[in-house]
C-alpha cells in the first residue's frame, strides 16, 4: 500500500511559533514512517509559508528557514496539495490530510481550519467553530456556565478602556466586586501561558492588563482559586474517551510560561494523586465539555481543583494542546495505554474520518 501523505504545519504568527516548533518536531519524529510520507510545511512569524526537507532537529531550533523553498497549499479542491517554489520552476505534492501544529492565533483559533475547509483538505483536530469558541476563554465560559460546568468567576476588559481614566476607574470598582484579589488576567485568545498575570492587589492591575493587552483587544480577569492544577487529555469524534487525569505542580506561582517549558523544577504527577472518585468527575467533565463545544480530533482540558473544598472548576480546552516530550498531552495517553505514535496515528485517522462523514454532502 502507498503511504498517507501528512503535511505538518508548524510555526506560524503567534506568540507561540517557538512552542509550536518544538511540538512539531516531536510529532514528525515520532509518526510511523512505514505508514505516513511527511511534509514538513513551516510559517515564518512574518506569515510567509516554507516547504522544509532538511534536518528535522534545525526546526525547534528555527534554523530550519535557511534551507527551506517557499511554497503554498492548495491552490483549489481539485489539487489537493503543496506547491514548492525553487530555481525559477515548481514542483507539487499530493497531501492527504493535514496535521496542525500552530499554537495560538492564527492556528489554533478557527483561521487555519477555515482555510483547509475552503480547499476540502483533511486536517487533524476540531473544526472552525469547536475552534474558535476553545480559542476565545470568554465565548467557552459561557457555554460551561449554559451547560451546567462550574468555571471560575470572571469578567472581560476591552483594550480600548484600560487607559481610559474614567472606564478604568469602572473596571478596578467591577473587578473587586465581582472577582476580588488574588485575579489571574489574561488575553481571551491566547495559549502557553502567554500574556498572564497573576494579580494580588489594585496596584498589580494596571501593568497586567497593558501586558495582557499586548496580545488581545478582549482580557479576561478571573478569580484566583488557591487550587491544584489537573488536566486531562480528550480524544475523538463522535464518541471521545478521555486519559486519567495528571497534577502539575509548577516551579513559580503559577504554570507560566517560563515554568511550563524552561524550569525543571516544575513536576508533573500521571496520574493525579486524588481520590478515584475526584478523577472520574474530572474525566466526565472533560468529555461533557468536549461534548458541549462540538469538539472532534482532541483537546487538553485544564482544571482546577480547590485545595481547601476540593471542589473541580473547568478552566479552559486546547484544541491543539502541545506535544513536546514533557507536554500533557501525549503523556497522560501514554499513561492509559496510548503511546506516542498510535496516538499520532489516531490522530491521523479521525480527521480522514471526520473528513470521509462530511464528505457525504459535498
Amino acid at each position: 500500500m502507498d503511504k498517507l501523505k501528512v503535511a505538518v504545519l508548524f510555526g506560524g504568527q503567534s506568540g507561540e511559533h517557538e512552542v509550536s516548533r518544538v511540538s512539531a518536531t516531536s510529532i514528525i519524529n515520532n509518526i510511523d514512517r512505514e505508514k505516513y510520507e511527511v511534509y514538513m510545511v513551516g510559517i515564518t512569524k512574518n506569515g510567509q509559508w516554507y516547504l522544509y526537507s532538511g534536518d528535522v532537529h534545525k526546526i525547534a531550533t528555527g534554523e530550519w528557514e535557511k534551507e527551506a523553498v517557499p511554497a503554498l497549499i492548495g491552490p483549489s479542491t481539485k489539487y489537493k496539495g503543496i506547491i514548492a517554489f525553487k530555481d525559477g520552476s515548481y514542483e507539487f505534492y499530493p497531501i492527504d490530510v493535514v496535521f496542525p501544529v500552530l499554537h495560538g492565533p492564527n492556528g489554533e483559533d478557527g483561521t487555519v481550519q477555515g482555510l483547509l475547509e475552503l480547499l476540502e483538505m483533511p486536517y487533524v483536530g476540531p473544526n472552525v467553530l469547536s475552534s474558535s469558541l476553545c480559542m476565545d476563554k470568554v465565548f467557552s465560559k459561557r457555554i460551561f456556565l449554559e451547560s451546567g460546568i462550574p468555571t471560575p468567576k470572571f469578567t472581560v476588559v476591552y483594550r480600548k478602556d484600560v487607559n481610559d481614566a474614567e472606564k478604568y476607574e469602572y473596571i478596578k470598582s467591577e473587578i473587586l466586586e465581582k472577582i476580588g484579589y488574588p485575579c489571574f488576567v489574561k488575553p481571551a485568545n491566547m495559549g502557553s501561558s502567554v500574556g498572564i498575570t497573576k494579580v494580588h492587589n489594585e496596584g498589580e492591575l494596571f501593568d497586567a492588563l497593558k501586558i495582557a493587552a499586548k496580545y488581545d483587544r478582549k482580557i479576561i480577569v478571573e478569580e484566583g482559586i488557591d487550587a491544584r492544577e489537573i488536566e486531562c487529555s480528550v480524544l475523538g469524534n463522535d464518541n471521545p474517551e478521555a486519559s486519567v487525569a495528571g497534577e502539575i505542580v509548577p516551579a513559580h506561582e503559577f504554570y507560566d510560561y517560563d515554568a511550563k517549558y524552561f524550569d525543571e523544577a516544575s513536576k508533573l504527577f500521571i496520574p493525579a494523586p486524588i481520590p478515584d472518585a475526584k478523577m472520574e468527575e474530572i474525566r466526565d467533565l472533560a468529555i461533557k465539555a468536549y461534548t458541549a463545544l462540538d469538539v472532534r480530533g482532541m483537546a487538553r482540558v485544564d482544571f482546577l481543583m480547590d485545595k481547601n473544598t476540593g471542589k473541580v472548576y473547568l478552566n479552559e480546552l486546547n484544541t491543539i494542546p502541545g506535544f513536546t516530550q514533557i507536554s500533557m498531552y501525549p503523556k497522560l495517553w501514554e499513561a492509559s495505554g496510548k503511546p506516542y505514535s498510535k496516538l499520532i496515528d489516531e490522530l491521523i485517522q479521525l480527521a480522514l474520518s471526520a473528513y470521509n462523514e462530511k464528505c457525504t454532502n459535498w
